[in-house]
């Protein structure tokens, strides 16, 4: 089966700075695949990139067999951003069922995105009154509703407490079991071992694409935070090596020297 998702050699600028570097990678449908990285790692830009709301410099980006942002796109795939993309004059199930009638969806299909997100409690309150936690589960109870193919979601456990956390990922494989496809960012590492697939940002490069278990037989390391600090520490040193090996040869062409005399030019 193809992929749900296929990015090939994309790349970003934002201004002078580049935010991402040739990155290129394909999501299987139907599993959680975390994207995990540091803030300001390029996280953010890649999934605006994945739903087509980000303009890139080159390279392509393919979802569900259409160029991302396609207009036939917007009913199959699903965004919750960092901040709360809701409506906070109206209520919880106010928002939800006004976005369950775009879908055309149920009430009741409304009220049980409200209940999945476990806001069933909260339902009536109007989203200004709510915490920055509940104002996030709302903005997902909007964009489940709609029962994308594909839901791509921004760090959507911040400010959540241990039990949800644990509640909302229970509900994410639920979705992929489903055959839902689930991009999920983080910038804590314990939230890597939830995912099925790892893809792993730093400075805008991808350092790693594979599963949990991999990582820690790259890293080294049965810690996944550790594992994925080992992965950095060890691309750090090829790109010293690779510029002490350049500054070498630069040094050989102006002295002259044959190859194999690094050591008589470093003497």
């Amino acid at each position: 089966m193809d992929a749900a998702i296929t990015v090939s050699g994309l790349v970003v600028d934002r201004g002078r700075r580049r935010v991402l570097d040739g990155l290129s990678f394909a999501v299987p449908h139907g599993q959680v695949t975390g994207l995990l990285g540091p803030s300001g790692s390029g996280k953010t830009t890649l999934m605006r990139a994945l739903v087509g709301v980000q303009v890139v410099r080159s390279g392509e980006v393919t979802v569900l067999g259409e160029p991302a942002g396609s207009p036939g796109l917007r009913a199959r795939v699903g965004y919750v951003t960092q901040a709360p993309s809701v409506y906070e004059d109206l209520s919880v199930r106010e928002n939800a069922r006004y976005f369950a009638a775009l879908y055309g969806m149920s009430a009741r299909e409304a009220d049980a995105a409200i209940t999945d997100v476990g806001l069933a409690d909260a339902a009536g309150q109007l989203v200004r009154d709510l915490s920055g936690g509940q104002r996030g589960r709302a903005s997902l109870a909007c964009a489940l509703v709609g029962a994308p193919e594909v839901l791509v979601l921004d760090e959507p456990t911040v400010g959540l407490d241990p039990v949800l956390r644990v509640e909302l990922w229970e509900k994410f494989h639920a979705l992929a079991r489903a055959g839902t496809t689930l991009i999920v960012s983080s910038h804590v590492m314990d939230e890597a071992g939830r995912c099925d697939r790892l893809l792993l940002l730093r400075d805008g490069e991808l350092l790693s694409d594979c599963t949990p278990a991999q990582l820690r037989v790259d890293g080294r390391s049965d810690d996944l935070e550790e594992a994925f600090l080992n992965v950095v520490r060890a691309r750090e040193e090829v790109g010293v090596s690779g510029q002490g090996r350049e500054h070498r040869s630069e040094e050989r062409a102006r002295s002259g020297a044959p190859r194999g005399s690094e050591q008589e030019i470093g003497a």
